[in-house]
């Protein structure tokens, strides 16, 4: 089973009807069993960093998550809530990722919202890349660089459009709205 949590973070419902149609099962959960028995967990995410804790933390989510050992896919605001502290309501968050997020400078619009492409594209989420593709970003928060960094953006700076760390996915795009390229995306975590 893939288990798609669910926290009261809206986008639930788009990566499972993504999942859909690639031709996979899913349940939307905040079971603790189900999701720790699943054999792929996708944590998407849209919302405010410091209420999504703290749902996470009504059903024991929050001690779950780090503890997986089978592959996670953190989605936007879940890629965020993965890292250590958010500036987004001053969040202690999951700490899977030893790194910050920030607020974008008012330098530009934010949030940042469209299609932007990638760069430093390195691990298995991003086999088979086509060079030139775009994503779709939404989000006013971004995760800095670090060690963790598997694909960047740059979009008033450059930030990390992706991380991973052992069995830990995450990016700040969203694959479930990024076409053909984001369905590949998703094919590959499926995959792993």
């Amino acid at each position: 089973m893939i288990a798609i949590i669910d926290y009261n973070a809206g986008n639930v419902k788009s990566v499972q009807n993504a999942l859909t149609r690639l031709g996979y099962e899913s349940k939307i959960t905040n079971n603790v069993n189900e999701i720790k028995s699943a054999k792929k967990v996708i944590f998407p995410g849209v919302g405010e960093a410091k209420s999504a804790m703290q749902s996470l933390k009504t059903n024991g989510i929050d001690r779950l998550i780090p503890t997986l050992k089978q592959p996670v896919l953190g989605i936007c605001l879940g890629q965020q809530l993965m890292c250590k502290y958010s500036e987004e309501g001053n969040t202690n968050c999951l700490s899977i990722f030893d790194v910050h997020v920030k607020r974008f400078p008012p330098k530009d619009v934010v949030p940042h919202m469209g299609w932007n492409n990638l760069s430093i594209l390195k691990n298995e989420l991003f086999e088979d890349w086509v060079i030139g593709s775009n994503v779709y970003f939404v989000h006013s928060y971004y995760v800095e660089l670090c060690e963790y960094t598997s694909a960047t953006t740059d979009y008033i700076i450059p930030f990390s459009a992706a991380l991973q760390k052992d069995n830990f996915y995450a990016t700040q795009f969203h694959p479930e709205k990024s076409s053909s390229i984001g369905s590949k995306i998703l094919q590959n975590f499926l995959k792993l």
